[in-house]
């Protein structure tokens, strides 16, 4: 009886991908009419629909001139309406266009579900009116987001503090970066808050309380160094950043070479992120595959959603003095089943000068054996060579980094896991010129 098991099991699945191929006939069909559609018209110019006339509960506004004049629009697959029910971060790729340049893709983002869109605006129209509909714009001046009117100095931490990831624990010195390099509006490089309108405050604190990841690429910019998306600019509820390239995870069976050199890069983000000359640290609670993007040319890494990274200010630190604020803080380790997982205590990101969580997060979820991710485990330097496998280093440098076994052993597995990625990045070079010779 097992033995036909396999073979049931096998028309069985091509029963199901031929129902899964006659549904989307179906649906095609059904959809005939606005397929055409979609293709004649360019949504991306239609107020509805990026949401411009919820303004100013929106993102900002710079870009609405390239989108109204149709200088952006939806690649073929994002120009199907009927595809958005799979597309549920609201991601789409798109192509944008000047007249000298040409054009190039870029990335537009909702910055959350629609689900998680209705949801900020039934909440605005509650605390505006106690009802969950209202007249969207009039409430707006009724929330907290219009409190800092234009008597207001500065964004101050008290007003913020716990909105968001970004802001969990802010100083001075944070906000008036994130106010001086608000790119939303035309008198941008003050950090007095009163040089906003009212309207450009309230999509200020709009985003900084939803989603701040527009806030983070624009106060850490690529320009400066920082390994994140380039911010571009946005339009009603739709945020345009640079298009990067393949997720990392398109390079998980990359050759080996190739899979060194990206470990590197990420140790090497996660050691830029918390030891810099600013002094701001930069957590990643994040950590996933689809999270990071290589770059097609240079084969840069970058972080492409900086929604969850909470910034600590060490300079605060150091003169608060909070207790234990200079003994080296250790995120604790624990083996969990589901992918992408991380244990961390907020406070006590925010409260220690030495943290190694960017360490433990790369190596846990991106590089070591126990990186789980699309039913997949091993990280991405899965089978290594067998020279480097019977070694043994770069495996027990992996496990220490994810679970040490020595105090702040860590922070020197990172450190070394580090030196011992550059040594087989060059190795692997040098190997492959060799051969090519």
């Amino acid at each position: 009886m097992l033995r036909f098991l396999p073979l049931k099991l096998g028309r069985l699945y091509r029963c199901l991908k031929l129902l899964l191929v006659v549904g989307l006939f179906v649906i095609l069909l059904m959809n005939t009419h606005s397929l055409f559609a979609s293709f004649q018209k360019n949504e991306l110019t239609d107020r509805r629909f990026i949401n411009l006339n919820k303004c100013p509960a929106c993102f900002g506004t710079s870009w609405c001139r390239k989108f109204m004049n149709g200088q952006v629009s939806f690649e073929t697959w994002g120009r199907l309406r009927f595809l958005d029910v799979f597309n549920v971060k609201n991601v789409y790729f798109a192509q944008y266009g000047e007249p000298r340049e040409g054009t190039r893709r870029v990335v537009l983002k909702r910055l959350g579900s629609n689900q998680e869109l209705a949801d900020i605006d039934q909440k605005i129209c509650k605390r505006a009116t106690g009802r969950p509909r209202c007249d969207l714009i009039q409430a707006m001046y009724k929330t907290e987001f219009a409190r800092l009117n234009g008597d207001v100095r500065l964004l101050t931490p008290e007003v913020v503090e716990g909105w968001s990831d970004l802001v969990h624990c802010p100083s001075q010195r944070l906000l008036d970066r994130v106010v001086r390099r608000y790119a939303e509006t035309k008198d941008s490089g003050s950090f007095l808050l009163k040089n906003l309108k009212d309207t450009e405050r309230m999509q200020l604190l709009m985003t900084l309380a939803f989603n701040p990841e527009p806030l983070v690429l624009q106060s850490f910019p690529s320009d400066e160094g920082w390994p994140f998306a380039k911010y571009l600019g946005a339009c009603g509820r739709v945020v345009a950043v640079n298009y990067v390239g393949e997720e990392l995870w398109s390079f998980y069976n990359a050759p080996w070479k190739k899979r060194v050199d990206l470990a590197r890069q990420l140790m090497d983000i996660a050691e830029q992120l918390t030891n810099n000359d600013f002094e701001f640290a930069l957590y990643l609670l994040d950590v996933s595959f689809d999270n990071f993007a290589v770059g097609p040319r240079d084969g840069k890494v970058i972080v492409v959603d900086a929604e969850n990274v909470l910034v600590a200010d060490k300079r605060l630190i150091k003169q608060n003095k909070p207790e234990n604020y200079d003994v080296w803080y250790e995120s604790r380790f624990e083996d969990c089943d589901k992918e992408a997982c991380l244990s961390f205590s907020k406070e006590s990101l925010c409260s220690h000068i030495t943290v190694d969580h960017n360490y433990y997060a790369v190596c846990q979820n991106l590089l070591s054996r126990y990186a789980t991710w699309r039913g997949t485990t091993g990280g991405l330097l899965h089978h290594p060579p067998a020279h480097i496998a019977k070694d043994g280093q770069l495996e027990a440098l992996l496990d220490e980094c994810t679970n040490p076994k020595k105090r702040y052993g860590r922070f020197q597995a990172a450190k070394e896991l580090r030196e011992y990625l550059t040594q087989l990045a060059a190795a692997a070079s040098s190997s492959a010129s060799a051969t090519a010779r």
